[in-house]
């Protein structure tokens, strides 16, 4: 696990590549948010977190498969992932954020990806 990039993930960059492509500036990772979202639109107050369907367990998603080893040591660090992503959305609800996730299997179909970006930025 230790080689899993956290940051600059393929689906992370192609979000960005998106956004910025709409003319929206926006902040990586910033310090002082809960959950350090991967994009924060601070003229917006909205915060793009790009997940990946395994790590975050993307329900009715194929890659949200579980490991068939160590099936329980798994089923506890998913169940923690969830929670906490869970507990960070309701965090910046109360601080006044909207959030929006994309999860990375949705990345196939960008055109529907840009839609949900474009509504969420522009409506």
């Amino acid at each position: 696990m230790a080689r899993i990039k956290g940051r600059d993930t393929a689906p992370e960059r192609q979000v960005r590549s998106m956004i910025h492509a709409m003319g929206v500036r926006f902040r990586l990772h910033p310090y002082g948010l809960p959950g350090k979202p991967d994009l924060v639109l601070t003229s917006r107050k909205l915060v793009v977190f790009v997940h990946g369907c395994f790590w975050h367990r993307h329900r009715g998603c194929k890659f949200a498969y579980t490991p068939k080893t160590r099936i329980e040591f798994w089923s506890r660090k998913f169940a923690r992932n969830v929670a906490r992503d869970e507990e960070v959305k309701k965090l910046l609800r109360k601080l006044g954020w909207k959030h929006l996730t994309v999860w990375e299997c949705e990345l196939t179909k960008p055109d529907r990806v840009h839609r949900r970006l474009n509504k969420a930025l522009f409506d």
